[in-house]
């Protein structure tokens, strides 16, 4: 198994989750998604993922983008132990919250977005902050009023194992924590997070202990 990176990439962070919470060792191949205007751009990079983005799974001759779809794949390869828990129901809910994570607040902030406003639209660097801030705080403050008032919350999204939800909202918090948003203000997520972070699957995850890591 191979896994092309970028140590502070939240959709790789969380490919490394699950393969950790499984136990699946795999090679990391580095990609710089900043080093010489990006190596994910460059036409060696495009041969392997032509959208030019991280993460990319490789097992065997099978080569995969799309994090929560390289995830999907490793519950349903090596089901043991379980991101997803035992009944329909269940499993929509954790995948709920994974998607809230990776389809209304990552897209709007991942690393393609704040260049382009940047660069191309000539926003100046505090209003693209603003920008950054504005969508993490307005995504965490539904979510943080979700995973507080339902009763599956526990030490983690769903009770106390780990589960796709987490892989999902452990990188966001990494990153909106980064980017200097106040998460004391959503002590759930905050809560979830700390307790996620002393797990060994998520702290081997973490983009400081990457080989790649600045």
């Amino acid at each position: 198994m191979k896994l092309y990176s970028y140590f502070r990439s939240s959709a790789s962070y969380r490919v490394r989750i699950a393969l950790n919470v499984k136990n699946l060792p795999y090679d990391y191949v580095p990609v710089h998604l900043v080093r010489d205007g990006g190596e994910q751009l460059k036409p060696e990079y495009r041969k392997v993922n032509l959208d030019g983005i991280v993460p990319t799974f490789v097992d065997g001759n099978e080569v995969m983008p799309q994090s929560l779809a390289i995830i999907e794949y490793l519950e349903e390869t090596h089901p043991q132990p379980p991101l997803l828990p035992g009944t329909p129901a269940e499993r929509a809910y954790v995948r709920s919250v994974a998607l809230q994570v990776a389809c209304e607040i990552h897209p709007l902030n991942n690393l393609r977005v704040l260049k382009y406003l940047k660069h191309t639209l000539c926003v100046e660097e505090d209003a693209k902050d603003a920008w950054y801030k504005h969508w993490v705080e307005a995504g965490f403050a539904t979510l943080e009023t979700h995973l507080a008032g339902n009763p599956r919350t526990g030490k983690l999204c769903f009770g106390d194992t780990p589960t796709l939800a987490d892989a999902c909202l452990i990188p966001q918090v990494f990153n909106a924590q980064r980017f200097k948003v106040d998460t004391a203000k959503f002590p759930t997520i905050q809560r979830i997070y700390d307790h996620a972070m002393q797990l060994d699957a998520f702290a081997r995850a973490a983009p400081g202990v990457q080989p790649d890591a600045e």
